[in-house]
């Protein structure tokens, strides 16, 4: 194998430190759709001189399950991969994640999942760890971006010895902040490889059963691998009034409050399933029991049903700590009883700044055009889904009733439909209606549905960054494919100079009574700048 200077320093995300990570534990293949805080996981790989010397595949995928089914079947053949979503990904993917345990993996599978605590840029709290509890994988979360980084090449090794996927979890403040970090061993990519039982991978009744069986005889393997793991640590301290359990990023803060070192028994947990017998030394030891973890009371309810109920456990669900939001140092010092520093309150004179679709944004135009023509009728709805698009539901558009997850905007549109409702509009974006939103126009055309859809295509994924789009130059082809009629698809330019046209449009399809679907066009405007830069900056190396 490989190596490289190990008195190299690098400062990077912890996204960065995972995605350096994998290439040098051998991955062959980076799948993912992206969704914020995972995304630079993928751009990281896609712009590495190692990994496309290499040939890492890291095409962005269509969505999360197709993500981890294609990453799957590197596994198959006994190569390295790595999966990324985000956690409300992680829902659309679970029907692959959590059968791929029964399965097993050939060569090693990390599912990489970015929990959202706070919800900066999601519709929920989600924390993964219930997951991968729910799936009986082992499952890892890193405390520090140089933990992050050496992680990877552990889960890899984890998932091909015991032939199961391993799924890591970060979250936010983890992915996007940043450490310097040392690197280490780089390791070789397998070689193409069967998996020795067959039947493993085809789960006809008579082999899954046999398969689940295994997958729970497992369990008290991987939990000893818990209590004996490296990443799982149990640190004595003289003040043993409370000891502290200390989950992933929960170290990092736990320890910020304690650089001479803590005064409590600390059990550093980054290792799961739970280590019962290293949760049991603390409760034969402490009086009380901390528990901090960024997410939801994950490892607090599990010690409800592990210790005695004498113990007194303090957490989430003893409003200890907070019962919602990211864990934070400052909240761990206040569940530690430690005396906090005066914030700083905000300023009188700061003006709220919402976020607000571009100057320049075509989605602004095609909500002008929509919210001039619905506004005509009496009961409609305009029902929306995930992306940049989303700030249409904000002054001054106010022009979308609802956001619930990705593709619902059209089936949302249909049900409501059905239930006699009309007009009944879905506004979907481009990457969206690719990622979940082709099946209920499916469904919308199967039963001739009463809906009009509008794509509202900006050629990119542009709330992520700009990342490619599944279905660029597809949409019409897509929608005729599902069997749309050929003359209610009409593509419109949403710009002021064209909207008595958008508007006529837009009034014919709502009153054509089926399956309509207007698709206004425009590049998003800052990849835009973006194409026009690099192509200033090419003139200018070429002359």
């Amino acid at each position: 194998p490989h190596t490289i200077n190990m008195e190299e320093k690098l400062l990077l995300l912890g996204d960065q430190a995972v995605a350096l990570g994998a290439i040098h534990a051998g991955i062959t293949g980076v799948y993912a759709y992206p969704g914020t805080p995972s995304t630079e996981i993928t751009e990281y790989i896609q712009t590495s001189e190692l990994a496309t010397l290499r040939g890492v595949h890291s095409r962005w995928c269509t969505n999360e399950k197709t993500a981890m089914e294609a990453a799957l079947g590197v596994s198959y053949v006994g190569k390295r991969a790595l999966v990324c979503m985000k956690h409300v990904g992680l829902n659309v993917a679970a029907d692959a994640f959590v059968n791929s345990a029964v399965t097993g993996t050939n060569g090693g599978l990390v599912v990489l999942v970015a929990d959202d605590p706070s919800m900066h840029s999601s519709q929920n709290e989600q924390d993964s760890r219930f997951y991968g509890k729910f799936a009986f994988t082992p499952m890892l979360e890193p405390s520090s971006q140089q933990e992050a980084y050496d992680m990877m090449s552990y889960a890899f090794d984890l998932s091909e010895q015991h032939k199961l996927p391993v799924l890591m979890r970060i979250t936010t403040r983890m992915a996007h902040s940043r450490a310097v970090i040392s690197p280490g061993r780089i390791r070789e990519q397998n070689e193409l490889g069967f998996p020795d039982d067959a039947a493993h991978w085809v789960l006809l009744p008579v082999n899954a059963r046999r398969c689940y069986g295994e997958l729970l005889g497992q369990q008290p393997a991987l939990e000893a691998l818990a209590a004996e793991s490296s990443y799982n640590s149990y640190t004595d301290g003289p003040n043993r009034k409370t000891g502290v359990i200390a989950c992933g990023i929960g170290y990092n803060y736990l320890m910020e409050n304690f650089p001479a070192g803590c005064d409590f028994p600390v059990l550093k947990l980054s290792q799961y399933p739970l280590p019962k017998t290293l949760v049991r030394r603390m409760a034969e030891t402490c009086d009380e029991i901390l528990v901090l973890e960024d997410g939801q009371p994950f490892v607090e309810e599990q010690l409800r049903g592990v210790l005695p109920t004498a113990v007194r456990i303090r957490g989430r669900l003893s409003n200890d700590v907070p019962r919602t939001g990211e864990l934070t140092p400052d909240n761990v010092k206040q569940a530690l009883g430690l005396e906090s520093a005066p914030g700083f309150a905000p300023s009188e004179h700061v003006t709220p700044r919402p976020p607000a679709l571009c100057s320049g944004c075509g989605h602004r135009d095609t909500y002008d055009a929509l919210n001039r023509v619905v506004r005509e009728y009496k009961d409609y709805r305009v029902f929306s889904d995930i992306g940049c698009y989303t700030l249409g539901a904000l002054p001054p558009f106010r022009a979308i009733h609802s956001c619930v997850d990705m593709g619902a905007s059209i089936t949302m549109a249909k049900g409501a439909a059905d239930a006699g409702l009309w007009p009944a509009v879905a506004v979907i974006g481009d990457s969206t209606f690719t990622h979940s939103g082709i099946t209920g126009l499916l469904d919308a055309v199967n039963s001739n549905a009463n809906i009009t859809v509008v794509i509202s295509d900006n050629l990119t994924t542009a709330m992520t960054g700009g990342q490619d789009s599944a279905g660029t130059n597809k949409l019409e082809a897509i929608c005729l494919g599902v069997g749309v009629d050929p003359a209610h698809v009409r593509v419109v330019v949403p710009l002021p100079k064209n909207m008595d046209e958008i508007t006529a449009i837009l009034r014919e399809e709502i009153e054509y009574r089926g399956v309509s679907v207007i698709i206004p066009r425009r590049e998003c405007i800052q990849t835009l700048k973006r194409h026009h830069k690099e192509a200033r900056q090419n003139k200018t190396t070429k002359s």
